[in-house]
């Protein structure tokens, strides 16, 4: 009898929390306008969890809903597919431990990152006493192009809506009704994801350059990510390496990047669930061991995606990472209040590839999606992995990323307390996109030194869709050289000398005290599209960014009460990141951040509407 008065509880007592559950969380939500504040969000969060998977996803898909933060079948796909995966993780920590901090910093921004946890990276030998000198002896320099963030859309519609509702348009989308407004051209229109046609253009001219090899850093799915699944993602990236294998007519050395279904669910090898992506890095591998070799290609099958490969002829050695295990919207990485310096081993990967190359007499080149300058990087794998950049500096030529979807750089210091020219030691060059999603579509094209793997020359290569031409045969034209631009701008720098980091760090400096040049640059990050003035804190945040490949360093710090996401739009945001919610397009994070900057109406009609909603979302669910 006692057993079943229990039973007859907990059934009760579950009942009430099912029926309470959306106005419990939209309360939260509300009241989320600190750090603090945030930390009991979750707390309200963690025990909607044990409830299930779906009850916690519903109430989220409800407010989301009700308060319109998106569409409503967007809501739906980004939630469905990506809650569960928040639930997994806040089941498995504390509200108020440093992961809910970390947590509370990435998806709603209302707390800034924690100092970051000491820890020391192991390295298996000390600097050598007398580094090896690597010296150019004045050969012609050979060509490497670099592209990013391609973002196919095989689903783009010519003719269909181009100025929609949703994070990407050009599609026929079964929700719009009524006459077209503006209507997407047949090879690609702002706001939309790149066409076939116009991948295919760009590749086709990188085959003319005469390059020795080309880089690839990453992401070919489109922003579509509420309707994403493993079917497609798999077909998309096979079908893009056999367009790259079809029109580059030169060796492609690729990255991984945010593919995966759902987007980002990159599960650490700690993690108990049935989820992998194992099936993105055996796709990879078969696709990419053409360029990079079967033993390479087994170590991306092996390492999380990650590989090594030394350029046919050559002493450089080109190291993939994959650092989307870094990434702060990769929501497996918060399933733990342990402390994981080093998720899937990539850092200890790049320490023994770097000691490989060392005791081989190479150079290197760190090539991955996600730079660790992004205000999306971990700080605590940001500064690790800057030690290991400071320990084979000598041996790092330069490093290539993309991500942020942009036209800029990052600069690395022995010492990030005097950020001056002697102390910039390293460089990392992230490239625009393709996608015309917010700029004009764009690669860029590198002069490089054969003795010393250094970039004697950055040159960016758009297409300009304001041209009457672009939506016949796009033609590709060069925007700047680096070394013209800026070599004047800094008082001249020799023909002879390569792009150092001190060069990037006196660019930074130019840029503090021309006004006119800094303002270039701003409108070069997005290759003249949509440019607005950057003047004020702005600038500050920007520079102070340029000169920070240590995350930690960075000028991203969260305000109560004045979210990341709001404040960034403000201080540069938006040129900073040229795309709706990090280079994946809207996800969970960015709804977060939409429902917590939203002004709430705490009238009877809003709870109504929003406990019709989740009523109904969980009557579909019991009926299925």
């Amino acid at each position: 009898m006692l057993i079943w008065y229990r039973f007859a509880l907990l059934l009760a007592l579950t009942n009430f929390a099912r029926a309470s559950v959306v106005s419990n969380v939209l309360d939260a939500l509300e009241q989320a306008v600190t750090c603090a504040s945030c930390h009991a969000l979750l707390g309200v969060l963690k025990p909607v969890t044990l409830l299930g998977d779906t009850i916690f996803s519903n109430a989220l898909i409800a407010i989301c809903q009700t308060l319109n933060a998106e569409d409503d079948d967007v809501c739906k796909g980004v939630i469905q597919q990506q809650g569960p995966i928040v639930a997994h993780s806040l089941r498995h920590i504390s509200a108020s431990g440093q992961t809910a901090t970390k947590f509370c910093n990435a998806l709603v921004g209302l707390c800034d990152a924690p100092a970051v946890n000491a820890y020391t990276v192991p390295f298996p030998k000390v600097v050598p006493s007398t580094p090896k000198v690597f010296t150019s002896t004045g050969k012609a320099p050979f060509r490497v192009v670099h592209f990013s963030d391609v973002h196919i859309d095989r689903s783009y519609t010519p003719g269909s809506e181009a100025n929609c509702t949703k994070p990407i348009c050009c599609r026929k989308f079964a929700d719009q009704t009524g006459a077209v407004s503006v209507s997407a051209g047949p090879i690609g229109s702002h706001g939309c994801d790149t066409t076939g046609a116009l991948s295919q253009s760009m590749l086709k001219t990188v085959s003319a350059q005469n390059t020795l090899f080309s880089i690839f850093t990453g992401d070919v799915v489109e922003a579509s990510v509420w309707l994403v699944n493993q079917t497609g993602v798999t077909a998309d990236l096979k079908q893009f390496n056999e367009e790259m294998a079809a029109y580059v007519n030169s060796p492609v050395y690729p990255v991984i990047g945010h593919e995966a279904a759902p987007i980002n669910s990159f599960p650490r090898n700690t993690t108990s669930t049935s989820t992998t992506a194992q099936w993105v890095f055996d796709t990879q591998s078969q696709g990419w061991s053409q360029w990079i070799g079967t033993a390479s290609a087994s170590q991306v099958q092996h390492i999380s995606g990650s590989y090594s490969s030394v350029v046919s002829g050559t002493d450089l050695r080109i190291i993939s990472l994959n650092t989307v295990y870094w990434y702060k919207d990769n929501f497996w990485l918060y399933d733990s209040d342990k402390v994981q310096p080093d998720p899937n081993g990539i850092l200890a990967f790049a320490v023994e590839q770097l000691q490989a190359a060392e005791d081989a007499g190479q150079r290197v080149w760190i090539i991955a999606h996600m730079p660790p300058s992004s205000a999306d990087a971990f700080h605590d794998q940001s500064n690790y992995f800057n030690q290991i950049v400071q320990r084979y500096q000598n041996t790092i030529a330069a490093q290539f990323y993309g991500h942020s979807h942009v036209d800029e750089f990052a600069i690395a210091y022995s010492n990030y307390s005097n950020q001056i020219d002697t102390t910039a030691n390293n460089v990392a060059y992230i490239a625009p996109s393709l996608t015309p999603r917010n700029a004009n579509p764009a690669f860029r094209i590198y002069d490089v030194d054969p003795d010393t793997y250094e970039i004697m020359d950055s040159r960016t290569f758009i297409s300009d869709m304001s041209d009457a031409s672009f939506q016949t045969a796009p033609v590709w034209k060069l925007e700047y050289s680096a070394r013209d631009l800026y070599g004047a701008a800094i008082g001249g720098w020799s023909a002879t000398q390569s792009l150092t980091a001190a060069f990037w760090h006196k660019v930074t400096e130019a840029f503090s005290s021309n006004d006119a040049l800094f303002q270039q640059f701003i409108s070069l990050k997005t290759r003249g599209f949509d440019v607005t003035a950057c003047t004020g804190e702005c600038k500050t945040k920007v520079i102070c960014n340029l000169r920070a490949l240590r995350a930690e360093n960075s000028c991203n710090v969260a305000t109560p009460g004045f979210n990341f996401a709001r404040r960034e739009n403000i201080a540069g945001g938006s040129i900073h990141r040229g795309h709706r919610d990090h280079c994946e397009g809207t996800g969970l994070g960015s709804i977060f951040n939409t429902v917590t900057s939203k002004d709430f109406v705490d009238s009877e009609t809003l709870r109504e509407r929003l406990e019709t909603t989740y009523a109904a979302l969980q009557a579909t669910e019991e009926t299925a």
